[in-house]
């Protein structure tokens, strides 16, 4: 009898047709945690970082075994990849611990890192237990930039440093950048230099007001034109756009608050221990520190996920809304409510509407579609 060949299927195609078929099913197979808000780097952009011995923050984050006890019961609920970010997790001195125990439980890990904490014992540790990815953030191209975005000297050497011992390890490392006013200059370089290395490389030009609602990282904004412009200059974010606006041109005909895959088969854990749909929309949370997190993921989220757009939304008949990343997240923060539309993510819209040719703009500045 002939041998009966099994198709091999690589990585990125079957988890493509894994979430494909579990799309619907409300498993949470995917979760973020984020171990700490605290940071070693002072970035003019970020949403959350607090002082690295925050006496108050170290106080309300949650300790080793909250954490271990619903990493246990995601994963009996079905979790099968885990984000451990931050802040800077590995501030924490149970990293190590942590990582460890959910390695155990067969999750495969993502770690993003600022790579400045990283030496030859937490590079040994990660080649010894190898993630699924990491994900190190760098600045800028050049000292001067990538420290004018830290605001810590000696921050640059620090990653760049990590970076390479990661590398001498052949750990699975990717490049990424954030695109704003003080490294734009230099996004072209950074990409380069992943490139040199052999690593992937992205960047994300869309800044968030700060979870406490303060406004100051929004003087890091690239202005709308920017941000389209990066992806008109940049070839695969290009090919991606136009692929996107073949197969997804016209309005939504959801009714839904979140039609994202949020809350479908992803969710996010904050330091304190409070389970929200995602990174972003946090204005309504659930704590596991008492509760299990089955329960909060099939009641809680589960309740988020039902509601529906407000007959007045906004959004509901914009036809360009297929290009704008406006979501509850983004207007909580802005706004303080679920609907109120951010202007910022409306002109980027706009603006990648008039680059494509979907609409011209006259001086009274009259939206007409082509």
């Amino acid at each position: 009898m002939g041998c009966v060949g099994i198709q091999e299927l690589g990585y990125g195609q079957w988890s493509k047709e894994f979430h494909q078929r579990i799309f619907n099913q409300r498993i949470p197979v995917e979760g973020s945690l984020e171990l700490t808000f605290r940071c070693n780097n002072n970035c003019v952009h970020c949403y959350c970082n607090q002082p690295v011995d925050d006496a108050s923050e170290k106080n309300r984050e949650m300790d080793t075994a909250t954490i271990k006890r619903i990493i246990g019961e995601a994963v009996d609920a079905g979790c099968l990849w885990i984000l451990l970010t931050g802040g800077e997790p590995l501030l924490r001195p149970d990293f190590k611990e942590i990582y460890l125990y959910t390695k155990k439980k067969g999750v495969l890990i993502t770690l993003f890192t600022n790579g400045t904490l990283i030496n030859d014992e937490i590079a040994d540790f990660l080649a010894q237990w190898r993630p699924f990815s990491i994900e190190i953030t760098l600045y800028g191209a050049t000292q001067k930039t990538y420290e004018a975005v830290t605001r810590n000297p000696g921050s640059y050497r620090q990653c760049i440093q990590g970076i390479e011992l990661l590398l001498a390890r052949n750990l699975p490392l990717k490049l990424k950048t954030v695109a704003i006013r003080q490294n734009v200059h230099e996004i072209p370089l950074i990409k380069s230099y992943a490139g040199r290395l052999g690593l992937d490389f992205r960047f994300d030009s869309m800044i968030n007001t700060r979870l406490d609602r303060d406004k100051s990282s929004l003087s890091a904004r690239l202005p709308a034109e920017d941000v389209v412009r990066l992806d008109l200059e940049d070839e695969e974010r290009l090919r991606a756009w136009k692929e996107f606006i073949d197969k997804y041109a016209g309005k939504s005909d959801s009714d839904r608050l979140y039609p994202c895959a949020a809350g479908n088969n992803s969710f996010h854990i904050d330091p304190y221990g409070n389970l929200s749909i995602c990174s972003i929309a946090r204005k309504e949370s659930c704590s596991l520190k008492a509760g299990g997190f089955e329960d909060a993921w099939r009641d809680f989220i589960g309740r988020l996920k039902e509601k529906t757009l407000s007959p007045n939304n906004k959004c509901r008949e914009c036809e360009f809304s297929f290009l704008c990343d406006q979501c509850p997240g983004w207007a909580q923060l802005e706004h303080g409510d679920d609907e109120t539309p951010v202007d910022y993510l409306c002109q980027i819209a706009r603006k990648r509407a008039e680059a494509f040719g979907l609409y011209t703009v006259t001086k009274n500045t009259d939206a007409h579609r082509l």
